[in-house]
């Protein structure tokens, strides 16, 4: 079940630019969740009665869709937050066939905007979740929206594994020189911005939040590429998305599927990962 969606303060413009143009390859080409992370986060909501999820930055819903497989009983209720409609819309062909008793609401909002339904229709969030996605968020302003909707024994859970442009094999490292050779040396976050490290890290970020109890969860995960679907995630990325190239996109794929290539004959395209979650409930003891 759906329920009608809602809109916040907060996306612009460059926003919907930015994420929702590869919106469709995002979709098709992105890696999952690690089953075993996935296996992480099910046990946090295991036991609860009627367990609220709110993911923000959901994109295409990756992650409320493995938690709809792993958790059991099951999910109640899923807040999927994203600055990009294209991507919610994305997100509303993933999941709807797969909710069952499930309810969901689609929210067009910057993460630190997300505000709940009123009164009594509001879901206090059990698990609080940030997929590939705190980086780009105003973090303490992220932390501290969770602080004040989530459920008392609440988790919030932030997870990532990087990129294939910083990933340190072979064909990632001539892959990333080739971006570079049509784009510049720095890495760009769409058309108008190069992309900057966080000031300080997620665990920092955490230490100085509410949620200042703090686990940490790694996961090595070897993951096997073909060029083709290389080619297709790259259009899905802030860094090599097809319009940063311009009139010049034909040419990059053309000579990137020429590398890519060359690189596989060699045997196969491997990406080591690791994929980290760390689990954060309020500290001194809140429950």
């Amino acid at each position: 079940m759906t329920c009608p969606d809602a809109s916040s303060s907060g996306p612009t413009p460059e926003h919907e630019v930015l994420f929702g143009s590869g919106a469709a390859d995002y979709g098709r080409y992105r890696p999952g969740v690690p089953t075993a992370a996935v296996q992480l986060l099910a046990d946090v909501v295991r036991g609860r009665p009627d367990p609220t999820l709110l993911d923000l930055g959901t994109g295409t819903g990756q992650l409320p869709r493995a938690l709809l497989a792993a958790a059991e009983p099951g999910l109640a209720h899923i807040e999927a937050v994203d600055v990009s409609r294209q991507m919610l819309d994305q997100a509303r062909d993933a999941l709807t066939p797969v909710l069952g008793r499930c309810t969901l609401r689609l929210v067009h909002a910057a993460a630190d905007a997300y505000t709940q339904l009123p009164g009594g229709e509001a879901r206090a969030p059990d698990l609080v979740t940030c997929c590939r996605s705190f980086h780009w968020m105003d973090q303490p302003a992220v932390l501290a929206m969770a602080d004040r909707v989530a459920a008392p024994d609440a988790t919030v859970a932030i997870m990532g594994d990087g990129s294939l442009w910083t990933n340190e094999a072979d064909w990632t490292r001539a892959l990333r020189d080739l971006i570079q050779r049509y784009l510049g040396t720095e890495r760009r976050a769409g058309t108008g911005a190069t992309y900057r490290e966080p000031r300080r890290s997620y665990e920092e970020d955490l230490a100085a939040s509410a949620w200042s109890e703090v686990t940490e969860h790694h996961f090595p995960v070897d993951r096997t590429w073909a060029p083709g679907n290389v080619i297709g995630y790259l259009r899905s990325t802030s860094f090599a998305a097809s319009a940063l190239f311009g009139e010049r996109h034909a040419a990059f794929e053309a000579e990137a599927r020429i590398l890519l290539d060359a690189h596989a004959s060699g045997g196969p395209l491997v990406e080591q990962a690791m994929f980290t979650v760390l689990l954060a409930r309020r500290g001194g003891g809140a429950q």
